[in-house]
């Protein structure tokens, strides 16, 4: 299968979770708010497993498994025996690690906190234990997934979230039939019982499994199966764990980073709650971060994935031209997409922002840390594949070199904030310097890639980039003279004064951007036009013969 109908797969996936993400969390926010203190404590307990996860094998699973999967199908019994002993000592771990954690979900809130009173730790802490179970669940989905694409069976791994969200949106719809809506905190935290709190944790908690347990359906597909082999010596598991050692360091570090900012954002739960406002910290630090996600992960991910195990291939075959054409190519694929969006959302982000809130003043606040985030869309995207390509080449300690210097910028930047900045602006600040520290870190690591693989020369990225950017900054200008124009990112307009206003005004303007960005890349000879308008011209001539 090719790399770009492969990444058509994984897209449309990501693209259907997504939305019903987008729906998730649109329900989410109706049901418990966006600036509340029930949703900063479901915020934190449901982040708590994703932290844990990352911090035992986030990167290590993507970094080890595809490269050393794909030698082991070389093996007499093409790798099953390896991928038997490799499935058998993580789920080990995870499963120890899902026991402890768990045990000490009181700890956990407490250190990912700042500032909050009893009744809210009580209530985060409440839904910790029902959340954490979802670690071992990630753990099983990463690795059930990475198998498969190792397999070259991408869409599964795609496709599998949209289980979880479907589950997790019943378990909210049921909430709102059984307790109602509560988005604006009028229900005081104390007063949350058992059955409530296990309504919207434990749904949530069934999604990760169940989105885990479908891909062993998939795993017999190819020819899999889940056996258990707890004899580790002798199969060739060192090259995996030293090449884990300095992701699990890198995801270590990263996770310092992302401790710093929650427990700063934590802090402005006490402002708001002495002055009254609408300040953003940890839920709408959270929904800004799943709208700065969702190009990300139609686009960048689906791209990379689809070219890690190629890159891999070509990397272990010492068949450098090759791999870094492959790399050249997916650069420029994602930038052209993540350039579109960088500028759209930045454009859009009240309207969109008032798809998630129903008030002008947390519209706003809200709005301002998803622009702040999306100037980090670009280099973030890009640092991502760089990484995987460093990965495929069994490099893990580069990318720790430059995780490192990209946390100890944002660590030091974030302090800074949390002593000059107000409440009202601090989440947005954080975003801003975490935008600004991952652009450094991408200019760090595309030189690094350079000086270890040679100039990407033929693959014209540095022009393109430029005329991407040339693109994006005129999309960008037509969209927000139309905004201006029309007042609609003021209080009362259309746009912000309804959901259906909202999505109206984001789909209009959004469209007259995506025709002057694909007239704009066109015009100045963005190869990658061409190339999707060649795409989209078949998909029609397909449909009309139907």
């Amino acid at each position: 299968m090719s790399t770009g109908r492969s990444s058509l797969i994984m897209a449309a996936g990501t693209v259907t979770s997504r939305v019903l993400g987008f729906v998730r969390a649109v329900l989410l926010a109706a049901t418990i708010g966006v600036t509340t203190d029930a949703a900063d404590a479901f915020g934190v307990a449901n982040q708590l497993p994703n932290n844990v996860y990352a911090i035992i094998a986030g990167g290590v699973l993507n970094a080890v498994l595809v490269p050393q999967i794909v030698k082991a199908r070389s093996h007499h019994d093409g790798g099953q025996g390896y991928i038997d002993r490799l499935v058998t000592l993580i789920l080990v771990v995870f499963a120890s690690a899902t026991v402890l954690t768990t045990v000490a979900a009181p700890w956990l809130v407490s250190l990912y906190t700042s500032g909050w009173s009893a009744d809210q730790l009580a209530l985060a802490t409440a839904f910790a234990y029902w959340c954490l179970p979802q670690l071992f669940f990630y753990g099983l989905y990463s690795l059930l997934g990475e198998v498969l694409n190792a397999r070259s069976a991408f869409g599964p791994f795609m496709w599998a979230p949209v289980l979880n969200n479907i589950v997790a949106i019943g378990g909210l719809a049921a909430y709102v039939v059984l307790f109602g809506a509560d988005p604006t905190g009028e229900r005081a935290i104390s007063g949350w019982g058992a059955d409530q709190i296990s309504i919207i944790a434990a749904t949530a908690t069934a999604g990760v499994a169940a989105q885990a347990l479908i891909l062993l359906l998939f795993w017999k597909r190819v020819g899999l199966k889940l056996g258990v082999n707890f004899k580790w010596r002798g199969v060739g598991l060192r090259p995996a764990a030293k090449a884990a050692s300095w992701t699990l360091g890198m995801v270590l570090v990263t996770q310092i980073g992302g401790l710093v900012q929650t427990v700063v954002a934590s802090s402005t739960v006490a402002a708001r709650a002495a002055e009254g406002l609408a300040i953003a910290s940890i839920a709408a630090s959270s929904i800004a971060w799943l709208i700065f996600m969702l190009p990300h992960s139609i686009a960048t991910v689906s791209i990379a994935t689809a070219s890690f195990t190629k890159i891999s291939t070509h990397a272990a075959d010492g068949e450098l031209d090759h791999f870094k054409r492959q790399v050249g190519a997916s650069l420029r694929a994602i930038l052209a997409f993540s350039f579109f969006a960088t500028a759209a959302l930045m454009v859009l982000a009240y309207p969109v922002s008032r798809v998630f809130v129903g008030e002008y003043p947390a519209t706003v606040a809200l709005g301002n840390v998803l622009i702040a985030f999306m100037v980090g869309l670009v280099p973030f995207s890009f640092v991502f594949m760089l990484q995987r390509a460093f990965y495929a080449l069994e490099d893990t300690r580069t990318p720790f070199i430059f995780t490192t210097i990209q946390t100890v910028l944002f660590v030091g930047a974030a302090l800074v904030i949390s002593q000059t900045i107000e409440p009202r602006w601090l989440v947005a600040a954080l975003a801003l310097a975490s935008s600004l520290s991952i652009l450094v870190q991408a200019i760090i690591a595309y030189r690094l890639l350079r000086r270890k693989v040679g100039a990407f020369e033929g693959v014209g990225l540095s022009g393109a980039t430029t005329r991407m950017l040339t693109a994006a900054v005129l999309s960008g200008a037509a969209g927000a003279g139309i905004l201006v124009g029309t007042s609609s990112h003021l209080a009362g307009s259309f746009a912000l004064s309804s959901v259906l206003g909202a999505v109206t005004v984001s789909a209009g303007i959004g469209a007259v951007m995506l025709v002057v960005y694909f007239v704009g890349i066109a015009l100045l000879g963005v190869e990658e036009s061409w190339t999707a308008w060649r795409a989209v011209a078949k998909a029609f001539k397909g449909i009309t013969r139907r």
